[in-house]
């Protein structure tokens, strides 16, 4: 009989920010490509996951952003897209509006795979290597008014 695995769901917030008909988006080098990424990270405990937006998003990008609502909840199991076992996130992900001047970015504790941060014209997200590839289609759509919240089940 096999050993179960020990798996920690991890909780995370990333952020949906818009500005202009445009998102912000991380540019990274991961896993031997050039991708882009939603802002956020991991939660901390005891913190609420606006707040960990909130936090996420001034330590990558500079900017203070407010949640507004929430998109989308989604999951990530490692073992469903070979990635390890123990691999299970949560993540949720907020609509968000920039405060301040949303070209002034600059983040003070970037990602160790980022490098960069670009506005990005929403009509030209699903031609993007950003990851996990099935928000693509989705961000895009936010041309078209802003969705009812749902929940994407586990996508890589």
């Amino acid at each position: 009989m096999a050993e179960p695995v020990t798996a920690t769901v991890r909780n995370a917030a990333k952020a949906v920010v818009l500005n202009d008909g445009r998102v912000l988006l991380q540019r990274a080098h991961w896993e031997g490509q050039d991708c882009y990424f939603l802002p956020g990270g991991g939660q901390h405990p005891g913190e609420t996951l606006g707040t960990t937006v909130r936090r996420e998003v001034h330590e990558e990008t500079g900017l203070d952003v407010t949640p507004e609502r929430l998109l989308w909840l989604r999951e990530y199991i490692g073992a469903n897209h070979g990635g390890a076992p123990e691999d299970h996130r949560v993540e949720a992900i907020f609509l968000c509006r920039p405060e301040g001047d949303p070209d002034k970015l600059g983040g003070h504790a970037e990602d160790d795979v980022q490098t960069g941060l670009e506005w990005v014209e929403l009509e030209k997200v699903p031609g993007l290597n950003l990851l996990p590839h099935g928000l693509r289609t989705l961000i895009a759509d936010l041309t078209h008014g802003e969705p009812p919240t749902r929940y994407l089940g586990d996508i890589a």
